[in-house]
């Protein structure tokens, strides 16, 4: 291997100067610095992987985002949709009680993390038997119950009057959306409930339709 000592290379014509052939490798030895004062277009990069410690300031990991200031920084929590869960019933149950029982419209979620919300929504068919010779007011009443079966709020109230003797059937589709916290990364199970208000008529749910429930986990972290 021949040595060539020089303090600088210049060309003979034009400007430009072309080390190596085609094929070539050119080597920068171990301990020495390449400085390049003038440009260097990054096409010229093309092959191998930029690290990423070169790409920003700050620590790289799975955790962190580069941003436009080319600073790694931790990702930002909250506002996204992590899972959705959805479940539908159209078995029919009935009740002539004032006591809550099972609708059997019920879903399960897990958490990631224990500052996450479950935004739930229900739909949720019911029926109100009135029968002859009874007069008042009564309802279908529903409750939306979950994590330890605690209710959420009651999402159908709504009161019929009848004060003659006649059999009637009225039919209508309960609505509501609760955001729940529930402070668990464990299995959070929801369910609805249902109920005869005032033990004066005969109520039932999913006897004509289905009735759905949808869990959307939502990011606070």
């Amino acid at each position: 291997m021949s040595l060539v000592n020089v303090n600088a290379i210049e060309p003979s014509t034009g400007t430009d100067i072309t080390l190596g052939a085609s094929g070539d490798t050119l080597t920068v030895p171990s301990g020495a610095t390449l400085t390049v004062s003038g440009t260097m277009n990054a096409s010229s990069i093309t092959a191998g992987t930029m690290a990423t410690a070169r790409l920003g300031s700050g620590t790289a990991s799975s955790s962190t985002v580069l941003y436009g200031d080319q600073t790694y920084k931790a990702e930002p929590g909250g506002g996204k949709v992590l899972q959705v869960v959805n479940a539908t019933t159209s078995s029919g149950a009935s009740s002539s009680s004032s006591t809550l029982s099972d609708t059997g419209l019920t879903a399960a979620i897990t958490p990631a993390n224990t500052a996450n919300k479950i935004l739930i929504f229900v739909s949720q068919g019911g029926l109100r038997k009135v029968t002859g010779n009874t007069s008042g007011n009564s309802a279908l009443l529903v409750d939306i119950a979950g994590g330890g079966y605690s209710s959420l709020g009651n999402i159908g109230h709504t009161e019929w009057a009848h004060t003659d003797s006649t059999e009637r059937l009225q039919y209508g589709t309960l609505s509501s959306t609760v955001l729940h916290s529930p402070n668990s990364v464990g299995v959070v199970t929801y369910k609805t409930q249902f109920a005869s208000v005032a033990n004066i008529a005969q109520v039932d749910v999913q006897m004509d339709g289905t009735s759905r429930i949808t869990l959307m986990e939502l990011d606070y972290s």
